[in-house]
C-alpha cells in the first residue's frame, strides 16, 4: 500500500481525521512521497510503510520542515524508481502525525490527509521529488440535487455495508453525520474496495456533486456485484449442505443395515467387484490397482459421473483373459492338411508357415519373428491368418489398420478424457477371450500420421517379443502380457511399412495367382460360394472349365481372385433371377458364349499386349500394389528443336529415367544409325498411355531408351517382347523388383519373350515351371542386348554392343 514491494494492500487501515473543518494552510512547495497502491483522500489518517531511498529522503525533508508532504499514486504500482510521467497529477496533501523506524530498513509512517493539491511543476527530481502545488479548496454550498445524492449515498452505503460484511457498521454512523457533500464522498470512497484507477478518479473529481454523482453509480455497480456473490455462495453453501446431507443419512443406513444384517445396493456391487477382481487371475500388481478402484467407488455417490467411470474401468479390467488361454495344437500334419484345405497353390507361403509351426512346437513357445504376408489385393493374405488359427487351434481376432491416425487407437485413451477406451489391441484381446489368439493386423502398410500421433510407432511396442510382455494401455495403466499372441501382418507393398516396424517383421511373399491356379481355385472355391451366397444349387447350374478360362482371360486382368469372384456372382445372380422367375428350368451350363451373354462385351484382350509390330512402342512392364501390370511406353518425333516432351503422368524418377535414355542415344548416334544433329531438328514425345494414372520408378529404363532408338531409326518393336529394367547413361541394364508379378503380368498378356536384368535371374526360379515352359527369357546386362531382342532381325542397329560399352 506504500511504496516499498513488500507492502499488503490488506494492512491498510483508514480513519476519519478527528479534527473538523480544518483550515488548511496554503503551501507552493512541498516534498512529494509515491505511492504504489493506495489513494489517500482528505480528513483520512492512515499509516504507510516506506522503504525506497526517495521516498525516505522526501519523508525526512518533511520532518526537518512543517512535516507536510505530498502524497501521490503511481500509475503502474510495479515501476520501482518512477519519474514524474509514471504519477497521476492530483493528490493529497498530508501531515505526519507519527514515525516509526522498524527493524528491516522500513520506516512506518501515520500521516492525515489535509487537502486535495494539483502539482504544477516538480522542481526536483534527482535524490527526492520536490514539486510546486496548487490547493484544491472543496465547496461546502449544498444545493438540493447536492442534499438529495448525500441522502442517496449514504442509503446505497447502508446497503453495500450489509452486504459486504467487511466493513464495521460503526464507519456508517460516521458518514451519516458528516454534513460536509465533498467529505462524505471521500470518507465512503475510502472504505470501498476499489481498483487504484477508480479511486483517483473520484479524488480527481473537485466537484462535491461530481463527485457523488461517481460514487452513486459506483455503488450501484459494487451492490450488484455483492448480490450476484451471495446467490452463488447459496448456491454452493446449499449444495454443500445436500451432499453433507446424503452422506450422513447414507452412513445412519449403512449402520441401520449392518444391525439388521442387511446390505444396501451400493455394497452388494462393492462386494461382487471384490469377487470379480480375485476370480480374474490377474497380476498382483493389477489386483492391486482394481481393489483401489473398488475403495474409491465404495466411497463414492452411487450416481455420480466419476462412479460411471470407475466401473467401466473395473468391468474391463476383469473381462480380460488374464490367464485364460486356448490350448496350441501343434499337429503339422494336421496344420498342413487345413492349409491345402483352405488354400489352393502358395507353396512357399504354407511351407514357411508349417516351418515356423514346426520351430513353435520344438521349443514350446511362439516368441520369434512376427510374420508379413506381402501380396497383391486378393491373393488370400486375410485367409492364410485364418487358417493359420484354425490349424493352431486358437481363436482368430483382426484389426483393420488402412488409414488409421490416431495413437490412441493402438495404445488406449487416458481415463481423464470423457468417452475415453482402451485401444484396440485390448478391445480384441478382450474380445477373443484368450491371452493366446491369432492376431491380424491388416493392411500395416497404410497407416498414417498427423497431429495425434502415429500408430506405427505405437505398434512398435506391440509387435517387439522383448516389449510386448510389458505393452500397457493408457486406458489400464498397468501392463498386460502380449507374449503369447501370435501377430499376423498383411501388406500390399513392403516399402511402405517404416523401416523399425519392417525390421520387427519376416516378410513373406505371396505372388500372384497363374491362369492354372486361378482356374483351380475358381472350379474348388469360388463357385461353390457364389452358388451358395445366391441360393443356386447343382442341378441349377454348372460352370464349364472353358466358361472360367474365359472369364478369366477376357473379363479380368488381376493378381488375385477377387475380379473373378465378382464375375462369376454376377453370373449366379442372373441365374437366380431367372429361376425365381421361371425362365429357366432344369440346369444351365455356362459355356464360353453363355459368359458373353451374361456379362456383356469382353473388358479385355487377350493374346498379345499389341496387335502388330510398331515403329516407337514398346511393351514395359511394372509392379504395383496390385501385382504385375503391362507399361507400354511410346514414342514419336517430329521437326522441332530438340525438346524432350514427356505426358501420361510420369513421376519424377521415370522423368530422369526419359532424360537419361535420350542422353544415352545422343552419346551413340553413330553406333544406331542417327544423325548426330536428330537434337537440333527433332522434337522426342515420350508417352505412357492411361495418363490419368500416376506413373513413377526406374524400371522403365530399358523399355524408353528401346522406344526412342526405335522412334528415331524407325524400326519396329517386336510385339511379343516385353522388357524391364533401369538404364544407367553408359547404358549398363540394372536389377528391378517385382520380377515374379512382372512375369505373371506378362503371361496373361500373351506375351512369348521377356527381357530381364541379368542380375534378375536368380529370380527365375520362384516361377512355376510350366510358365517358365510357355515363355523366353532373355537377361542382358547392357542396352545393346535389349536392342538386339526386341528389333526385329532385318533392323539396322545390331552393332550396338560394342561402340555403347565403350
Amino acid at each position: 500500500m506504500s511504496d516499498d514491494p513488500k507492502d499488503n494492500e490488506d494492512e491498510v487501515s483508514v480513519t476519519e481525521a478527528k479534527g473538523t473543518d480544518r483550515q488548511a494552510k496554503r503551501v507552493s512547495k512541498l516534498t512529494l512521497l509515491p505511492l504504489r497502491d493506495v489513494v489517500v483522500f482528505p480528513y483520512m489518517v492512515i499509516p504507510l510503510f516506506v522503504g525506497r531511498q526517495k521516498s525516505l529522503k522526501a519523508i525526512e525533508s518533511a520532518m526537518k520542515s512543517n512535516k507536510e508532504i505530498l502524497v501521490v499514486t503511481q500509475k503502474v504500482p510495479s515501476t520501482d524508481d518512477p519519474a514524474p510521467d509514471d504519477l497521476y497529477e492530483v493528490g493529497t496533501v498530508v501531515q505526519i502525525m507519527q514515525m516509526l523506524k522498524l527493524p528491516d530498513g522500513i520506516v512506518k509512517i501515520l500521516v492525515e490527509g489535509i487537502f486535495r493539491a494539483r502539482i504544477r511543476e516538480y522542481t526536483k527530481t534527482d535524490q527526492l521529488f520536490e514539486v510546486s502545488l496548487q490547493e484544491v479548496p472543496d465547496s461546502t454550498h449544498k444545493t438540493v440535487k447536492v442534499q438529495a445524492l448525500m441522502r442517496n449515498v449514504i442509503s446505497l452505503f447502508e446497503r453495500y455495508v450489509k452486504l459486504n460484511k467487511k466493513i464495521p457498521v460503526e464507519v456508517v454512523v460516521v458518514a451519516s453525520n458528516v454534513d460536509n457533500p465533498g467529505r462524505l464522498a471521500d470518507i465512503i470512497t475510502a472504505h470501498l474496495n476499489l481498483k487504484v484507477p477508480v479511486k483517483q478518479e473520484i479524488l480527481q473529481a473537485f466537484d462535491p456533486e461530481e463527485r457523488l454523482d461517481k460514487l452513486v453509480e459506483i455503488l450501484n455497480k459494487e451492490i450488484e456485484i455483492l448480490i450476484i456473490e451471495k446467490k452463488i455462495s447459496g448456491r454452493v453453501r446449499k449444495q454443500m449442505e445436500s451432499i453433507q446431507k446424503e452422506y450422513y443419512l447414507r452412513e445412519q443406513v449403512k449402520a441401520i443395515q449392518k444391525e439388521l444384517g442387511d446390505t444396501d445396493e451400493l455394497q452388494t456391487e462393492i462386494a461382487e467387484y471384490k469377487k470379480k477382481v480375485k476370480t480374474a487371475e490377474m497380476p498382483d500388481y493389477a489386483e492391486e490397482k482394481c481393489l483401489k478402484e473398488v475403495e474409491r467407488l465404495a466411497k463414492m455417490s452411487f450416481n455420480s459421473a466419476e462412479s460411471g467411470v470407475i466401473r467401466g474401468y473395473l468391468d474391463t479390467m476383469c473381462e480380460l483373459p488374464w490367464s485364460q488361454s486356448t490350448a496350441d495344437k501343434l499337429d503339422i500334419v494336421r496344420a498342413e492338411k487345413i492349409l491345402e484345405e483352405d488354400h489352393y497353390g502358395l507353396a512357399e507361403p504354407k511351407a514357411r508357415i508349417l516351418e515356423y509351426l514346426s520351430v513353435c512346437k520344438l521349443k514350446k513357445s511362439i516368441k520369434g519373428p512376427i510374420l508379413c504376408l506381402v501380396g497383391p489385393p486378393g491373393v488370400g493374405k486375410t485367409s492364410v491368418a485364418r487358417s493359420v488359427a484354425r490349424a493352431m487351434g486358437r481363436n482368430f481376432v483382426r484389426v483393420s489398420l488402412g488409414g488409421m491416425r490416431d495413437e490412441a487407437e493402438i495404445r488406449g485413451h487416458r481415463r481423464t478424457y470423457v468417452g475415453a477406451m482402451p485401444g484396440r489391441v485390448i478391445q480384441l484381446i478382450k474380445t477373443a477371450k484368450s491371452n493366446n489368439p491369432v492376431f491380424l493386423l491388416d493392411e500395416i502398410d497404410k497407416t498414417g500420421a498427423d497431429w495425434r500421433g502415429d500408430p506405427s510407432s505405437a505398434l512398435l511396442e506391440v509387435l517387439d517379443p522383448e516389449q510386448n510382455p510389458t505393452f500397457t494401455d493408457n486406458y489400464l495403466g498397468v501392463a498386460f502380457d502380449l507374449s503369447k499372441v501370435l501377430f499376423v501382418a498383411t501388406a500390399n507393398i513392403p516399402h511402405t511399412i517404416p523401416e523399425p516396424l519392417r525390421d520387427r517383421m519376416e516378410i513373406i511373399n505371396i505372388p500372384g495367382y497363374t491362369e492354372e491356379e486361378k482356374l483351380e481355385i475358381a472350379r474348388r472355391y469360388l463357385v461353390p460360394k457364389q452358388m451358395k451366397e445366391n441360393g443356386l444349387k447343382a442341378r441349377h447350374v454348372n460352370f464349364l472349365p472353358k466358361a472360367l478360362v474365359r472369364i478369366l482371360r477376357y473379363f479380368t486382368r488381376e493378381a488375385g481372385v477377387r475380379e473373378l469372384e465378382r464375375m462369376i456372382g454376377n453370373i449366379c445372380r442372373k441365374l437366380a433371377k431367372q429361376v425365381v422367375s421361371k425362365q429357366k428350368k432344369g440346369q444351365t451350363s455356362i459355356t464360353p458364349a453363355a459368359v458373353e451373354r451374361y456379362l456383356g462385351i469382353p473388358k479385355y484382350r487377350y493374346g498379345t499386349a499389341e496387335e502388330q509390330d510398331e515403329v516407337g512402342v514398346v511393351t514395359g512392364l511394372a509392379w504395383t500394389s496390385h501385382g504385375g501390370v503391362s507399361l507400354p511406353i511410346e514414342a514419336v518425333t517430329m521437326p522441332g528443336t530438340g525438346k524432350v516432351i514427356m505426358t501420361g503422368s510420369l513421376g519424377d524418377v521415370m522423368q530422369e529415367s526419359a532424360r537419361a535414355a535420350v542422353s544415352f542415344v545422343r552419346h551413340h548416334v553413330e553406333d544406331f544409325d542417327i544423325e548426330p544433329d536428330f537434337y537440333k531438328k527433332l522434337d522426342i514425345h515420350i508417352h505412357a498411355p492411361e495418363g490419368g494414372v500416376p506413373k513413377d520408378g526406374p524400371s522403365a529404363g530399358v523399355t524408353i531408351t528401346t522406344a526412342v532408338i526405335s522412334a528415331l531409326t524407325e524400326t519396329p518393336v517386336n510385339k511379343d517382347v516385353a522388357m524391364t529394367g533401369e538404364v544407367t547413361l553408359r547404358g549398363k541394364v540394372l536389377p528391378v523388383g517385382g520380377v515374379k508379378e512382372k512375369v505373371l503380368a506378362a503371361f496373361r498378356l500373351g506375351i512369348k519373350e521377356i527381357i530381364l536384368p541379368k542380375e534378375n535371374s536368380t529370380d527365375l526360379d520362384d516361377i512355376a515351371k510350366e510358365i517358365q515352359r510357355q515363355l523366353v527369357f532373355h537377361t542382358v546386362s547392357h542396352i545393346s542386348e535389349v536392342i538386339k531382342v526386341a528389333f526385329k532381325p532385318s533392323a539396322p542397329p545390331e552393332t550396338a554392343g560394342a561402340a555403347a560399352a565403350k
